[in-house]
């Protein structure tokens, strides 16, 4: 086998040990996902698509060429062969390489491009699953505050009965869904008004505190400055009565 063919025939060994880890069902496409997305995957990934087209290339005018040799040496019907006995054997074995050499190239081309569309499903697989599982925790999340705020709903109504105030009729049992949903849009609206009227007043708060803050700082530089002239006088006093 010449170098070339030795070559094509290691790439092809190596695609197929690709294909296979690939395929392995307990490595997850998560998993294959982050590998892809690892440093020196995304280094080699810069230039692969170049890499991927230049090996397409050569795998096609070698499957070419590999074909031209079948096509070359498949004439030992046409041969005269009673003066030289071990042509058609020189002839069988030269079209067995050539054959040889065209699988080896097929089946490499053809390898090469299950790995891409591998790589990119599991990709694809993997970016699926994450956002099902985000769907999944929405969704979840939302039923429970769905949940959470009709049974607030039922013993907010609840205490109201107890208090002798009336329920709107979209708050019993058996209204329409159209009361039901006025109703808590209105309480929605009340609630949040009460949440602008708690945020200004946390505001003005702060505010407040900012101020008492500022002038706390200024009292102390005047006590400061005060302690101070109170220490001048002192030495001087103690001066003159000397």
């Amino acid at each position: 086998m010449s170098l070339q063919w030795t070559a094509v025939a290691t790439f092809l060994y190596a695609e197929v040990f690709l294909v296979l880890l690939l395929c392995i069902p307990f490595i997850s496409p998560k998993r294959w996902n982050k590998i892809f997305k690892s440093r020196i995957i995304q280094t080699i990934a810069l230039y692969g698509n170049t890499w991927f087209m230049v090996a397409m290339a050569i795998l096609v005018f070698l499957l070419i060429d590999a074909f031209r040799e079948v096509r070359k040496y498949s004439v030992t019907e046409r041969v005269d062969v009673t003066n030289n006995p071990t042509a058609i054997e020189h002839i069988h074995m030269k079209l067995f390489r050539a054959q040889r050499n065209e699988y080896i190239a097929g089946f490499a081309l053809l390898l090469c491009l299950l790995l891409r569309r591998l790589a990119t499903l599991l990709s694809q697989q993997a970016s699926l699953m994450a956002s099902n599982e985000a769907f999944k925790k929405q969704a979840e999340g939302a039923s429970a505050a769905a949940k959470k705020y009709i049974d607030d709903n039922e013993l907010l109504q609840e205490k109201l009965r107890a208090a002798g105030i009336e329920v709107p009729e979209g708050g019993k049992k058996g209204a329409g869904p159209q009361e039901e949903n006025k109703v808590l849009k209105e309480e929605v609206k009340t609630l949040k008004e009460e949440l602008e009227t708690s945020k200004k007043a946390l505001q003005k708060s702060d505010s407040d505190v900012q101020a008492m803050k500022k002038q706390a700082e200024n009292l102390t530089v005047e006590y400061d400055r005060l302690l101070e002239e109170h220490s001048k006088l002192l030495a001087s006093s103690d001066k003159k009565s000397d």
